[in-house]
């Protein structure tokens, strides 16, 4: 069975870099310019550290998780009808993580790391915070209080992020009438977008309709300009992943002084 698993990781690995063989292929047929040597490669050891920490930091998840699951106020079975509710739920809550990681200046230190690219790729999209998973699982504590499967909340949290691969591209279009009920790439160009009307926009993680119904939702009309707000972050993968929280501190520094 283990090996199993490792050969399904191992080919859904070779698929991934497969598409990412692709897109740069496409990148430079069409002249697009969506690579930078240095930022790949800055995105890859970050990819790297990140795939560690989920090791590191899986047991501790599920913890959170199993720690208010057994306070749980209701007990449901497991079902089609059921996992469609968890999906729904998860992918409400994840709106809210990513909302509150704009809006809130601590959160803002973990997420900063994914938005500090200048490019917009495949390989951006797992440009993730190596300490991200200690905060992740507090937005998903409802879902297990209310007693909602521990299994599909997982399940459900984990497509999330891996339909979001998909999004960090620039070789899809628009996509007609999905484009104002799915997050689509469209809609996520504009979310890594430092353009004036593209900041704090379309946090939705599979679905854009909680942009629609809150009020973040911004369509993709103008030239989205990548990056942060404070310019270019560099290369260095450490520096990168913690700059956050270096930004806080020298912020409470100079206040104090």
């Amino acid at each position: 069975m283990e090996f199993e698993f490792g050969q399904y990781k191992l080919y859904a690995l070779l698929f991934i870099f497969g598409l990412i063989a692709a897109e740069i292929i496409w990148s430079w047929r069409k002249d697009k310019k969506a690579y930078g040597v240095k930022d790949t490669l800055a995105n890859l050891s970050i990819f790297a550290g990140f795939q560690l920490s989920k090791f590191l930091f899986a047991g501790y998840q599920l913890w959170i998780f199993g720690l208010f699951y057994q306070f749980r106020l209701f007990t449901f079975e497991e079902s089609t009808l059921m996992f469609l509710i968890t999906f729904l739920g998860v992918d409400f809550c994840y709106y809210w993580f990513h909302r509150c990681s704009h809006m809130v200046k601590f959160f803002w230190a973990f997420h900063l790391v994914h938005h500090s690219s200048q490019f917009y790729n495949l390989t951006v999209s797992y440009r993730l915070n190596w300490l991200g998973a200690l905060i992740s699982p507090v937005f998903y504590i409802p879902l297990a209080f209310l007693g909602l499967p521990l299994d599909f909340i997982v399940l459900c949290y984990s497509f999330n992020l891996l339909y979001q691969f998909f999004l960090h591209t620039e070789a899809v279009g628009k996509l007609g009438f999905l484009e104002n009920i799915i997050d689509t790439p469209s809609n996520h160009r504009v979310h890594h977008g430092s353009n004036d009307i593209y900041i704090d926009k379309n946090f939705g993680g599979t679905l854009i309709i909680w942009d629609k119904i809150f009020g973040t939702y911004e369509s993709e009309k103008e030239k989205v300009k990548y990056g942060v707000t404070s310019g270019f972050a560099g290369y260095n993968p450490f520096v990168l992943v913690f700059k956050g929280f270096i930004d806080i501190v020298r912020n409470k520094m100079n206040y104090k002084g």
